[in-house]
């Protein structure tokens, strides 16, 4: 049974944050730089004392506002995000590609909201029977929620990786690498089924961190190397058997079309010594690894 690995939510949340076109907020902080300047070039070349005290001030302030102002502008990029904070607040994020202004006084977290790809290195971990197996997974993941990636979890690339190798190495543990039982489930015969399960299980796991996992697949299945052998000889002794059995059906099948065909076609009679013994003669044939030496009966059937 799977236990629940799901993490607690937290209260943060993305929601979009308060911003505008930077294409106007860069003409204004461009233009208000241009008249700052000119206000001083003004003030320095006035007569009077009081134009040149008032002047340049304002020109210096002028363009402190307009370097400030200009300050807020952020360029986005397609498959990128602006978490915006303001002293230590969240005020949202930004998912609007181009240049884009905000309060000049936030911070600005980038975050990538590309889709990513992890794989795991070969594990090494014991299976539902206790027998060592290696495997891997690969994992195919992007931030979904920009606040819970950022704000919920240390680091959330570290974390998913964390998360995907805790998750493998549980469904390695729950189901075994050959099941022994009719029906049951196990890790080489139902990959698609176990592949499902883990990525039930990699969503809850990594759901805290605002991430979601589009496919996950396993990359390397196989025993370890201290019983692969064993486990190949195991394997190979299985085959063996069923094709035995399937060999043994087809014989029983045709032993029976063969007497059935005799006695509807009237052709012998046979007794039930001799019929006794044409079974047995067509099963050995029959099932036989090397090819039957025929003895010519130069007598009559029953000599």
């Amino acid at each position: 049974m799977m236990t629940n690995t799901a993490a607690p939510a937290g209260d943060v949340r993305e929601f979009t944050a308060r911003s505008m076109g930077g294409g106007l907020a860069l003409v204004l902080g461009l233009l208000g730089a241009v008249a700052g300047a000119g206000l001083i070039a003004l003030g320095v070349t006035a007569d009077g004392t009081v134009m040149h005290a008032s002047l340049i001030p304002a020109g210096v302030l002028l363009i402190l506002v307009s370097v400030i102002s200009m300050s807020g502008l952020n360029t986005v990029a397609p498959g990128e995000a602006r978490v915006v904070q303001l002293f230590g607040r969240y005020r949202g994020t930004i998912r609007t590609d181009g240049l884009r202004w905000v309060n000049p006084l936030t911070s600005r977290e980038t975050i990538s909201t590309r889709v990513r790809n992890h794989e795991t290195a070969v594990l090494k971990v014991n299976d539902a029977y206790g027998n060592p197996i290696e495997l891997a997974a690969v994992v195919v993941w992007r931030v979904e929620d920009t606040a819970r990636a950022t704000f919920e979890v240390d680091d959330f690339t570290q974390f998913v990786e964390t998360q995907t190798e805790a998750a493998v190495r549980h469904i390695a543990i729950e189901y075994p690498y050959d099941s022994h039982e009719e029906g049951g489930l196990s890790l080489r015969g139902n990959a698609e089924e176990i592949t499902e399960k883990l990525a039930l299980e990699l969503h809850a796991r990594v759901e805290a961190a605002g991430v979601r996992i589009i496919e996950s697949r396993f990359t390397h299945l196989a025993y370890a190397p201290e019983i692969a052998s064993a486990m190949l000889q195991r394997q190979q002794a299985g085959a063996v058997v069923a094709a035995r059995k399937q060999i043994v059906e087809g014989a029983v099948g045709m032993v029976e079309l063969a007497l059935t065909r005799l006695a509807e076609e009237d052709i012998v009679d046979l007794d039930p010594e001799r019929k006794a013994a044409m079974v047995s003669n067509l099963m050995v044939v029959l099932c036989g690894d090397r090819a039957a030496q025929p003895v010519v009966n130069a007598g009559t059937l029953y000599q």
